[in-house]
């Protein structure tokens, strides 16, 4: 493969989609689905799975892992196998991405019924996960063309093409693949030094206090997650999409949470779904108790606009791929064959039947059918996003919420309430919730096939693969940690987005939900509708922490100095601009390899000894100054590293 140096700029946009040239050529056959890539894929999927399962029960977060695995995946394939083969290197790292996809499905829901006192079979977590993981495959295949196509250019899916960058400079080698390398040793060290040295913190946090004769009139708080992986998100993605989430984490932190701050001050009521009077409470504890579901119903909003506006483009994509049912597809390009929409509507019925059907779900029709509904509706959304900001910002947790709020309550009307009400609703949201993770994770898979010229198809076969050895993975993880730590004692298990949404199907049954909180939150996307804006990255803004907003601008700042820099020549501007996205994809690669690796030190009861930086300088390891000021070296290294001249050969 040495004729190829590098992805061409249009693979960042600049051209039509179809008019898009991909790294390997559609007339090029090589082997992809191969049993050496479903082994080493199924096997990265259920370490990922592990990993994330633990990482998301603890913090509520899960690493994406597709960028590690496409570095894994080629390394292992050239020293153990002596291939350099980057079709096969790419359908790995797609199905290992299916272990860290599902692991934030499960984590996120199931743990909330052992939190009420329910028994879950493995089998049963690995049935639930096996439904959901397939309608999250399937329901992207007639999206593909629309989201990672047409919208090429326009959607960056930044950790797709970080991810397509990492697997072509490490089988091109050369200038390319030192910059990535660079940045994944910079990345890797970043996150080892803050995250398993824990010499700085990686979430500083001001509280904001004004006060006017001795009263207070003004609460709020303000930070940012100091995080590499952050950095580089920012710089692929540029300032604009940043500035859209930023802005939406403003009105937020600096709007609704002080207003909210300031009415409730003087009453002793208990509004929920907080335990204690708004007077009571921090500015932080306020953005968990009320803001998540304002931004929740933004997100939900966001969601249904953006599913009307691709309804025609859908409807479309389904017509086309049914009149080619039967027909020999004989001219139809290697790089656009999709799997038959016949198994589409197959998968879809068996997956409502089975729900049905299985005694161990206990949904009944009605679950089952809103099962299917509501993973189709999201996964839209799900993949969308991952376009606009990646997967390891999807905001999984607040499109569960919105599915939540609905079926719960269909299911109360249904006269389904009590225990089994409960246990029907939080089973049918896990099954979505699980399709909503896969989705975004098959979606950003998708686009990197895309991008390198693999063959959609054989992906789509292949992911389900490391879903089904994830599902064991992760089911068991959850399980042994559950047994172990439990949800209560010195060591407990804090599973902070289950929680939530115990709290949700609870606060629908007990008819306590604070849905005006919703509502005003969908009042919010559509007003930024219609002003013209983008609604799910403001939507996004509102509903994450302005900590990661605020992380993620620090990149995109910085993209703008670099453009502001080369301006007036446009091919110095193109090349520096791309040395950039790859030292971010290296950044991405890193922290995100190091994060994994940290968390199993966790698991493995390491992370005492590692985390040295906290008990030799507390004063400054703690401080909110000292992240800052490693964070602002971190952005001036990118530009540095960025705009030097490189050395001629």
């Amino acid at each position: 493969m040495s004729e190829h140096k590098g992805l061409s700029h249009t693979a960042y946009g600049g051209i039509k989609g179809e008019d898009y040239v991909p790294y390997i050529p559609a007339s090029q056959a090589m082997p992809e689905l191969t049993t050496v890539s479903i082994i080493i894929g199924c096997l990265l999927a259920a370490v990922f799975a592990a990993a994330n399962t633990y990482l998301a029960l603890n913090v509520g977060m899960t690493i994406a892992a597709g960028i590690p695995a496409a570095i894994l995946g080629t390394g292992l394939l050239k020293i153990i196998f002596r291939k350099n083969n980057i079709l096969e290197a790419n359908l790995i790292s797609g199905v290992a991405a299916m272990g860290e996809s599902l692991a934030g499905g499960i984590v996120f829901t199931i743990p909330a019924l052992f939190i009420w006192g329910m028994n879950v079979s493995l089998i049963t977590i690995v049935i639930i996960t096996l439904l959901g993981g397939l309608l999250g495959i399937i329901f992207v295949v007639p999206l593909r063309r629309y989201l990672i196509i047409e919208e090429h250019g326009k959607l960056a899916f930044p950790e797709s093409m970080a991810a397509a960058e990492v697997l072509v400079t490490s089988n091109s080698g050369g200038a390319g693949f030192k910059t990535v390398l660079t940045g994944i040793l910079g990345g890797g060290a970043y996150k080892f030094l803050s995250a398993g040295l824990l010499l700085w913190q990686e979430e500083p946090n001001w509280n904001i206090n004004i006060t006017q004769n001795n009263k207070s009139i003004f609460q709020s708080f303000f930070g940012f997650d100091a995080m590499a992986s952050l950095a580089g998100v920012g710089f692929i993605v540029g300032i604009e999409a940043s500035l859209y989430m930023f802005a939406g984490a403003l009105v937020a932190t600096f709007g609704l949470v002080p207003l909210i701050k300031f009415i409730g001050t003087g009453s002793s009521a208990i509004l929920y779904p907080a335990t204690v009077p708004i007077g009571e409470l921090s500015a932080s504890a306020i953005r968990g108790n009320y803001i998540r579901y304002i931004g929740a119903g933004a997100v939900a909003a966001g969601g249904f606009i953006s599913l009307a506006k691709s309804l025609p483009t859908i409807v479309k994509s389904f017509k086309s791929a049914l009149s080619g049912i039967g027909a020999g597809g004989a001219e139809t390009k290697r790089t656009d064959l999709d799997i038959p929409m016949t198994w589409v509507i197959g998968g879809a019925a068996l997956v409502f039947f089975l729900s049905w059907f299985l005694p161990m779900l206990q949904i009944g029709f009605a679950g089952a059918l809103l099962a299917v509904v509501f993973a189709f509706f999201f996964a839209v959304v799900s993949a969308r996003i991952c376009g606009i900001i990646g997967a390891s910002n999807n905001p999984v947790s607040g499109m569960t919420i919105a599915t939540l709020l609905f079926v719960t309550s269909v299911l109360k009307a249904l006269g389904k309430t009590g225990n089994g009400g409960m246990f029907a609703a939080l089973v049918t949201g896990a099954i979505v919730c699980v399709g909503i993770s896969v989705a975004g994770g098959a979606g950003q898979a998708l686009k990197t096939t895309y991008i390198i010229g693999g063959t959609p198809k054989k992906l789509q076969i292949g992911m389900y693969f490391g879903v089904i050895i994830g599902a064991v993975a992760a089911a068991g993880t959850l399980i042994l940690m559950i047994n172990t730590y439990g949800f209560t004692g010195p060591k407990a298990i804090a599973a902070p987005q289950a929680t939530l949404m115990s709290m949700v199907v609870q606060g629908v049954m007990t008819a306590q939900l604070p849905w005006s909180l919703v509502l005003i939150g969908a009042t919010f996307g559509v007003m930024i509708e219609l002003l013209g804006l983008p609604v799910l990255p403001v939507a996004l803004g509102i509903y994450l922490p302005i900590h990661l907003s605020a992380g993620i601008l620090v990149g995109g700042i910085v993209r703008v100095i670099v453009d502001k820099k080369f301006s007036k020549n446009e091919t110095e501007l193109k090349e520096k601009t791309e040395k950039g996205i790859l030292l971010s994809s290296g950044l991405v690669a890193g922290d995100a390899i190091m994060g994994i690796i940290v968390a199993l030190l966790a698991a493995l009861k390491l992370s005492e000894p590692v985390g040295i930086g906290a008990k030799i300088l507390p004063n400054i390891t703690s401080s909110n100054w000292t992240a800052t000021v490693v964070y602002l070296l971190l952005a001036i290294w990118i530009y540095k590293f960025t705009v030097k001249k490189d050395k001629k050969a």
